[in-house]
């Protein structure tokens, strides 16, 4: 089993002699194999951002439906629920620069051949939910993988800022990726947003094959993958602070995140625009979740973490309320702001404070599980608010999630003030 000491980030950058003096938001870099990552992640990430809007968009087109919408979204959810206890265990045995490289050339794949399928115009309403679950399968591996394989490239001393800055830099692509895919959905169709998605992959492809890291293997090949396992989910079980912060992403992504999956039909049927108002609006969202990151990366000694987090699960849900029932384009943008605003500090604080608490040889399964109810859910709570929004409107989908995740922040306000006294 590896301990700490087997942790070796990449040397930092040095100029001459010294150190280059970083800024305390941008500590992280300083490490060359994050410096790969960073970048490489960037520009693959604007890719996924492109696909991301671009599917639901042509889902919407393809039939009509804000339920359908749920529904794809749903797909991608299946192999995360029932594969992440399985890959935690999994990324604890392997090198997981390697097992990134593998996940990242399959989505890369996925990419392309969905790029095909809608240029030759084959392209079906089900397809979409077949390459959904592809893609989840993926993801599955992938995601928890990433999140622990930050701690291999900087350290524990710098892990805080690297979440913070892994944050930022997906909130930068979602910002750019949006935009980028409401430009091409008007001009040239859906079929390049994927294909060009399929293209970014090879930049983080080519950043993990040029990394030099010692890997961190933190379960042992020889024991049952069943009792590695449990021994994960026991750990989740018996600690409380754990166990809370696994509940607020949860609820925040089965209920407040929903809103989410319906902006196409915001767009569309609700403020009256097209594919260039879904880029701007999903790029609103992009933009108070780089403030959020940026902040988030700033505060990596912050010792009032647990208190930024209650505030953030409190802010984030009342941004959804008055986005539901907002009707003026302008506002509904300034309102998303504050509702990625909300979304990152929340989301990004949980991460830091799971990470800190989890110990290093069940990080990949602790992850995992962290992985399952942060993607596994959202999809769970896009079918529940398509579902309302197909029988009761488009603006009762969003406001419904959002205040049942507004209630549940009200609940751990009052019955876990231990979460308020994390640093």
């Amino acid at each position: 089993m590896a301990n700490q000491s087997n942790v070796v980030p990449s040397e930092p950058v040095v100029v001459g002699n010294k150190t280059r003096r970083w800024t305390q938001t941008f500590v992280a870099l300083r490490h060359r194999n994050y410096q790969l990552f960073f970048a490489g992640q960037l520009v693959s990430l604007i890719g996924t951002w492109m696909q991301n809007v671009s599917q639901p968009w042509l889902a919407y087109q393809l039939t009509g439906s804000p339920f359908y919408l749920g529904i794809v979204s749903f797909a991608s959810a299946v192999p995360v629920i029932f594969l992440s206890l399985f890959a935690g265990v999994f990324i604890d045995r392997v090198p997981k620069r390697k097992l990134l490289l593998f996940t990242q050339t399959f989505a890369m794949l996925q990419a392309f051949l969905l790029a095909a399928d809608v240029f030759l115009g084959w392209v079906q309403p089900w397809h979409l939910i077949l390459f959904a679950l592809m893609l989840g399968t993926v993801n599955a591996f992938d995601a928890p993988a990433r999140q622990s394989f930050v701690i291999e490239m900087v350290g524990k001393e710098d892990l805080p800022n690297a979440i913070g800055l892994n944050a930022a830099m997906f909130q930068m692509a979602r910002i750019v990726g949006p935009s980028i895919a409401g430009i091409l959905l008007a001009l040239i169709g859906p079929a390049w947003c994927f294909f060009l998605n399929g293209f970014s992959f090879l930049a983080v492809i080519g950043g993990l094959w040029m990394m030099n890291v010692k890997p961190l293997i933190g379960a042992k090949s020889n024991v049952h993958p069943i009792t590695q396992m449990r021994e994960g989910l026991s750990f989740i079980r018996h600690n409380k602070v754990v166990l809370t912060l696994l509940g607020m992403v949860a609820v925040a992504n089965v209920f407040a995140f929903g809103y989410s999956a319906l902006m196409p039909a915001f767009a569309k049927d609700v403020l009256g625009y097209g594919p260039e108002g879904l880029g701007l609006l999903s790029a609103s969202v992009g933009i108070g979740a780089l403030i959020g990151a940026l902040t988030v990366a700033s505060l990596a000694n912050f010792q009032h973490k647990g208190l930024l987090l209650t505030l953030g699960n409190l802010f984030f849900p009342t941004m959804v309320i008055l986005f539901a029932w907002s009707k003026i384009f302008p506002l509904s943008m300034v309102i998303l702001v504050g509702a990625g605003l909300g979304f990152m500090i929340q989301n990004a604080m949980t991460n830091t404070l799971v990470q800190t608490v989890v110990p290093d040889h069940l990080r990949g399964r602790v992850m995992s599980v962290y992985m399952l109810v942060f993607q596994g859910f959202f999809p769970i709570g896009s079918l529940m608010a398509g579902t309302i929004a197909q029988n009761f409107g488009v603006p009762m989908g969003a406001a419904f999630g959002g205040t049942i995740a507004l209630l549940a922040g009200l609940v751990w306000l009052w019955r876990a003030p231990y979460i308020r006294k994390l640093a």
